[in-house]
């Protein structure tokens, strides 16, 4: 582990759960905390380990993937700066249900059991914000088992773009979006709930109505209207 910047400059920590902290405070979690940059494809924590902390990304994307009893595995759900992994282990005191993969370099910060305990008795608004948090990803999760049932493929990838344009996208000088997707295509399958194959025909029928033109790992879209079209057709 390396010595990270302090914590009274993370340009993250005011839009965490950590955003309620006073400088008493938060210097406690500075000495508290260590961190590590890790690269593309190397694992942070793995599913069923005991939970010994919590995750701060500062820098980066993380996939949370889960694994069946038969090995197979899905991606449930992306965390990138700004937000904390490993905190319903914390919670629930039971190993972590997930795994934590780098998808892109990500610098992030661990903080032990001790010191976040000692900071929730100390602020209890921190685990007010952890229940709000908690609160949003299970609406989302509900949102995505309800889409799953009703959208088609194409429109679940549709949707799923216009969530990562907001994390990943950027305009180009013709004024076309660029969404670089941190996912592999068999990964995005899994996002969407769906089978590889059923993924593939939905990105050629996106190309060939020219919503949507995929290049690698971007996804290029020229008329914003026609992808929101996808899911909403009178939005």
């Amino acid at each position: 582990m390396k010595t990270a910047a302090g914590c009274f400059a993370c340009q993250t920590r005011e839009r965490s759960e950590w955003c309620t902290l006073v400088p008493g405070e938060i210097r406690q979690l500075n000495a508290a905390k260590t961190h590590n940059t890790y690269r593309t494809g190397q694992t942070i924590f793995y599913q069923r380990n005991p939970c010994l902390g919590i995750y701060c990304i500062m820098e980066g994307t993380v996939a949370l993937r889960k694994t069946d009893a038969a090995g197979n595995s899905v991606i449930v759900r992306l965390a990138k700066a700004g937000q904390t992994i490993g905190y319903r282990a914390f919670f629930a005191r039971s190993p972590y249900e997930v795994s934590a993969e780098a998808v892109t370099d990500s610098t992030i910060c661990f903080i032990d059991q001790a010191a976040v305990r000692r900071l929730l008795e100390q602020n209890p608004s921190i685990g007010h914000n952890f229940l709000t948090r908690l609160a949003q990803d299970l609406k989302e999760s509900e949102q995505a088992r309800l889409d799953a049932n009703t959208l088609s493929v194409r429109a679940r990838l549709a949707h799923l773009l216009l969530v990562l344009k907001d994390s990943y996208g950027r305009v180009d000088d013709d004024g076309n979006i660029i969404i670089e997707l941190p996912l592999a295509r068999q990964d995005v399958a899994a996002m969407i709930g769906a089978r590889p194959e059923s993924t593939s025909r939905a990105i050629k029928a996106l190309q060939s109505d020219h919503v949507v033109r995929f290049e690698g790992r971007d996804a290029i879209v020229d008329d914003l209207d026609r992808l929101l079209d996808e899911i909403d057709p009178e939005h």
